[in-house]
């Protein structure tokens, strides 16, 4: 069964298409000690590296492989006291109501540095009326990084938003092998549904489910904001970017490949701490 996405969120004001603006710069922070990535299949960097497996080397967030060059990648080249400690909670098939329970194994890790993508498999259902409310949303976003606040005070936060799942609609639509696995695997129907389609009710639909991932994004920058200074998001970064389908698998014409997997790490590593190098 093809596991399912869930990416997330955006910064502390809401104003861009992607609803957030970037939060300010923060001064330069010690480099953590362990990190962990939490979300679903794409920070598992699913069908990065096989057939329908995860490829936890190839994540964006945690993963060692120097093709991606992840945030663990380029933290462990300032300090060395990270050197495998890059723990990767994520798991395919994850919604926003799995976060808290990945976040208190992060917790119980005493990870100071957490990663969070969540939200795409929120939205991307079987149908429309399906996927997550906002507000379910929020208040689990709110609840997880509760949590961690208790458990590991002053831990940093990074989260990256909610992938503009209408670009995959987009770039793929004009597909015939992207149409088969989006229709054969029932991928995101809520937006992947008739993809060929120009009727009304379908171009509504997709607007719709969109301005559903715009919401999510604009609700994560609210919860992390609310968490404090400690939080940071990509400002929209993986929301804004204009992928191609040589960022996405060809085993399935949906999750990121390697390719995407780099451009998630440097698009979201650009936004983020301000990291001091102790050497």
């Amino acid at each position: 069964m093809i596991a399912r996405l869930g990416p997330v969120l955006a910064a502390a004001v809401v104003l861009t298409a992607s609803g957030t603006l970037p939060a300010a710069a923060s001064s330069a922070q010690p480099v953590p000690g362990v990190m962990a990535a939490l979300g679903d299949s794409i920070s598992t960097g699913f069908n990065a590296c096989g057939w329908y497996v995860s490829c936890t080397a190839r994540s964006w967030s945690t993963g060692d492989s120097g093709e991606v060059s992840s945030h663990y990648a380029r933290l462990a080249k300032l300090s060395g006291t990270l050197q495998e400690h890059n723990l990767n909670f994520a798991a395919p098939g994850a919604t926003s109501a799995d976060l808290l329970g990945q976040m208190r194994k992060a917790v119980a890790a005493k990870a100071d540095y957490v990663t969070i993508l969540i939200g795409a498999q929120d939205a991307c259902t079987r149908t429309e009326q399906s996927m997550t409310p906002v507000g379910t949303y929020r208040r689990r976003l709110d609840a997880a990084l509760a949590e961690l606040r208790s458990g590991v005070p002053g831990a940093r936060v990074l989260i990256a938003s909610v992938p503009d799942v209408r670009r995959l609609w987009q770039v793929g639509k004009g597909n015939a092998l992207a149409r088969t696995f989006w229709g054969a695997g029932r991928i995101c129907q809520s937006m992947l549904a008739a993809p060929t389609s120009t009727r009304r009710a379908d171009e509504q639909r997709r607007a719709r489910v969109r301005a559903r991932v715009i919401a999510y994004n604009r609700a994560a920058a609210g919860a992390c904001a609310a968490y404090g200074p400690d939080c940071r998001t990509d400002g929209g970064a993986v929301f804004s970017y204009p992928f191609t389908l040589d960022h996405v698998s060809k085993w399935d014409y949906f999750h990121p490949n390697t390719a995407g997997q780099r451009v998630l790490a440097e698009r979201t590593y650009a936004r983020g701490f301000t990291w001091l190098d102790p050497r």
